[in-house]
């Protein structure tokens, strides 16, 4: 299989950081390009208000993803993660998604759950090369074009992760 010419070309360091109101707008319109049913800018800032754990990666200056993820009771629980289209396939899924298990760890997490529509190959291939196992199925979990899609519950138990590190 060959490689893309534009993924052999030396990428812009990537940064990571807290998510603001401004950023907003941005994240809702790489939110919207990604999905038929996308959450609202209103539910971003609602994330924002209550205090979840709100990040975004930049490249180049650019906003190309962004994570939320919330906490509490040792769990946390990623309840979004998405890379803009043009910046698929060079890593920065991962890069945020350890950004935010570390955030958990740090915190004081023990679990972390997620879950994802089964057609969705490429962040269920990240997840399980990350260690994540499936502990479920959600039925009509999703709102999908023809119905309902299920999710798959995905599990990290980040004590074995630490002490893997």
């Amino acid at each position: 299989m060959a490689i893309a010419p534009e993924l052999l070309e030396p990428m812009p360091p990537a940064q990571i950081r807290a998510m603001c109101a401004a950023d907003v707008p941005e994240v809702f319109a790489i939110e919207r390009a990604a999905y038929s049913f996308p959450w609202s800018a209103g539910i971003f800032r609602d994330c924002l208000r209550v205090g979840y754990v709100c990040r975004v990666l930049t490249v180049g200056g650019q906003i190309a993803g962004y994570g939320v993820m919330s906490m509490g009771a040792g769990e946390m629980h990623v309840l979004n993660l998405c890379i803009a289209e043009a910046q698929r396939g060079r890593g920065l899924g991962r890069r945020m998604l350890e950004h935010l298990l570390a955030q958990g760890a740090a915190a004081g997490m023990t679990d972390a759950f997620l879950e994802v529509r089964p057609s969705n190959c490429a962040a269920l291939a990240l997840y399980r090369a990350l260690g994540f196992e499936q502990i479920g199925m959600r039925r009509g979990y999703y709102q999908a074009v023809n119905g309902r899609e299920d999710a798959c519950v995905l599990k990290l138990t980040l004590r074995a992760r630490r002490a893997e590190s």
